[in-house]
């Protein structure tokens, strides 16, 4: 819920810095939508979090593509700007709408899309993981829709493709240890700590991905995706609620954890040491990295993974 919360709140925040930036740029008579990516498009951000976002556009005929485009660059520039003088660092891996790559027709969107599907190579599925977590935030939402109908299409009827992603999904294993509760050396520049993120949350949201994915399941939230995914793959209402209060834990502490930890402008991290934990919290801890490593195994059986 706090997740959602805050997601809400930036949401609110990026339509109004879009609405400023439109006082100077007009576009009217164009068919277009401001995209959010990431944990943005999946409404799952915490305290810490940086911008990721694109557009998409529909031009009136062949020759206005490139005009049109120039004009959207323009526009981004100014709201990625003024994002980040709101508190939303600029991406450093230019996932924003005033790249080129990230601001395409529906036209050039459904055939990225389509690629990224027919060729699941290591650069295809790193995009995947971001691009495929999309809603739309500002504008024409019907280009968003079209955008998710296509990708469902693609994706549902690409087993080679799911398995890929599956692959991918499976490289980080929950950070349980055999002889002492947590493994905490698995970060070399971090001894003693553990990445909630990488380690935890992210197992749960690339599962979710997965799944909905696999069942044309429209939500990009993954607590929505893995309910409505368990219910199309008939798993147990009991094992899914198990899941879901793991996934709800480990947010909860990186939440705690930013918000106590972070200094004033600086973002808060997602490294804890379980040491400075009491002992119940170690507990439930312990138990939300074994429904993660459940949902792993699940994973590996449906799709064959060694």
């Amino acid at each position: 819920q706090l997740t959602q919360f805050i997601s809400a709140l930036n949401d609110a925040l990026t339509r109004r810095v879009i609405q400023l930036a439109l006082d100077h740029h007009d576009f009217s008579g164009v068919e277009w939508a401001w995209l959010a990516f990431g944990s943005e498009g999946r409404d799952e951000q915490t305290f810490s979090t940086d911008q990721d976002n694109g557009i998409v556009f529909v031009a009136p005929d062949k020759d206005s593509v490139d005009e049109l485009r120039k004009r959207f660059l323009a526009f981004a520039k100014d709201v990625n700007k003024d994002l980040d003088r709101c508190g939303f660092p600029l991406c450093k891996g230019n996932i924003m709408a005033s790249n080129p790559q990230w601001c395409l027709t529906l036209k050039e969107w459904k055939n990225q899309f389509a690629a990224w599907v027919r060729t699941p190579e290591p650069e295809a599925l790193l995009n995947a993981s971001i691009f495929f977590d999309f809603r739309s935030l500002y504008g024409k939402v019907e280009l968003a829709d079209a955008m998710r109908r296509h990708l469902l299409e693609q994706t549902s009827s690409n087993p080679l493709f799911l398995r890929a992603m599956a692959h991918i999904a499976l490289d980080v294993a929950p950070p349980l240890g055999k002889i002492r509760d947590f493994l905490t050396d698995l970060e070399p520049d971090h001894p003693g700590k553990i990445d909630l993120k990488k380690y935890g949350s992210r197992i749960f949201v690339d599962v979710a991905r997965i799944y909905a994915l696999a069942t044309a399941v429209h939500n990009t939230n993954s607590v929505q995706r893995l309910r409505l995914a368990s219910k199309r793959l008939s798993i147990r209402e009991e094992e899914v609620n198990a899941v879901l209060e793991g996934l709800a834990f480990i947010q909860l502490l990186r939440l705690r954890h930013q918000y106590l930890e972070g200094e004033p402008g600086r973002q808060g991290d997602n490294l804890i040491d379980p040491d400075d934990l009491n002992e119940l919290d170690r507990r439930v801890l312990k138990e939300a990295f074994r429904q993660a490593r459940k949902l792993q195994n699940r994973l590996k059986l449906d799709y064959q993974v060694h």
